[in-house]
């Protein structure tokens, strides 16, 4: 499994976003061009990730003046398994595991999908237990 850029960019922006959020008044929203600014991440390329992001009601944007973005769930009920399969979908090792794949018809016999089974549990498991506000801590 190889994280994108669009996964790994993401998580930066919403750390960047979770850690810089006290320094917002009530009602206020947080400028994108800020958090590329601190990221050393393109304006332009993040104008694509934060639509995913609106989309899934993690944050919500205002365009204009003041405007930008802000939480809607909590940093700690973000998870980094829910912020990559958003971003990079199934998270699953080969694709006989894939919510949509086919029966395959060697299932029977096959000697490795209970190790690939038990990885990709591993894998979505640790992800899910871990979540935006944890990646704040050093």
């Amino acid at each position: 499994m190889m994280i994108s850029t669009r996964g790994r960019y993401a998580l930066r922006v919403l750390v960047d976003m979770a850690e810089h959020e006290a320094m917002l008044e009530d009602e206020q929203y947080m400028a994108m061009k800020d958090v590329a600014d601190r990221q050393e991440l393109s304006l332009k390329y993040l104008e694509k990730i934060l639509p995913m992001l609106v989309k899934a009601k993690i944050i919500e944007g205002v365009h204009g003046k003041g405007g930008g973005y802000r939480f809607v769930k909590k940093p700690s009920e973000i998870s980094v398994g829910d912020i990559l399969r958003l971003t990079e979908g199934d998270l699953v090792p080969v694709a006989c595991l894939a919510k949509d794949a086919p029966k395959c018809n060697r299932v029977a016999e096959c000697r490795t999908i209970d190790m690939w089974g038990k990885l990709n549990d591993m894998v979505n498991g640790y992800l899910d237990s871990v979540t935006i506000a944890d990646l704040m801590k050093k």
